[in-house]
């Protein structure tokens, strides 16, 4: 679980992966919609300064981003008829599009980064090599892993879950439209309940929706809490790591 806040000054997390979905970087402070595409200076520069504020903390932050503001593979291949492994590939491209946008935003604001990709395309990022990305971690540099986990049919999700677990990070945190999980949509259902604690087990057997199976599945086997929160509150990143305002944490027990 999240630890209570603390006045020492030791962070109350030593390392973290941050999901950002494709959406959220196509979308406004005002929020956005499942189709929204292309990318918004307005919100990078907004998750910049989150993350500055992360870091500012003593925590060294990792970043998982995904393509669906510029391609989405499954959808790819259920309505353009694309064969499904080329579809997921022209998704892992769409992540490396995002990677080097949220990079430069970064380093304007000048923070070091790296963008690391599954597979090699030398020109414009890092190979993924674990021990290199925890050396960037190590030397306070955040590492943005691109490409998803280089294989087909496998979600970005799931790539944040794998990259949390190889990193040794102790809370996974997925930025949604909305600050937790709730038994309905409360975008639609203003009588949704929301969840503020939930197990890996709740999130499974009731198909919440949250991340895919195979995302929870992995978190669970390593035990590595997950948070889900709004990333369109101001200051959202840091709350949630220093356990205050709203979010939904999904750990071993409920």
């Amino acid at each position: 679980m999240v630890n209570p806040p603390s006045s020492s000054s030791k962070p109350l997390h030593r390392r973290v992966l941050l999901k950002i979905s494709g959406q959220a970087l196509a979308g406004t402070l005002a929020g956005s919609d499942s189709d929204s595409q292309g990318i918004s200076q307005e919100m990078l520069e907004k998750m910049a300064s989150e993350i500055a504020q992360v870091r500012d903390l003593g925590t060294q932050v990792c970043i998982v981003v995904g393509g669906g503001n510029i391609y989405r593979g499954v959808a790819g291949a259920k309505t353009h008829g694309i064969d499904r492994a080329t579809s997921d590939y022209m998704g892992m491209m769409a992540t490396i599009i995002n990677a080097l946008a949220l990079q430069n935003a970064l380093e304007q604001a000048n923070i070091p980064c790296r963008v690391m990709c599954a597979f090699p395309i030398e020109a414009i990022g890092e190979t993924y090599i674990r021990r290199r990305a925890i050396h960037h971690l190590e030397k306070d540099r955040v590492v943005i892993f691109a490409g998803g986990t280089g294989n087909p049919f496998f979600t970005t999700d799931t790539a944040a879950a794998l990259r949390a677990s190889e990193m040794g990070c102790d809370l996974l945190l997925k930025a949604t439209k909305v600050d937790g999980v709730y038994s309905a949509d409360p975008l639609k259902d203003h009588t949704a309940e929301f969840h503020p604690i939930l197990s890996y087990d709740d999130i499974l057997t009731r198909n919440l929706g949250v991340m895919d199976a195979t995302a929870i599945a992995l978190a669970r086997e390593n035990l590595i809490p997950i948070a889900i929160f709004s990333i369109y509150e101001q200051g959202c990143f840091a709350k949630v790591i220093r356990g205050k305002g709203n979010f939904t944490l999904i750990t071993e027990k409920e």
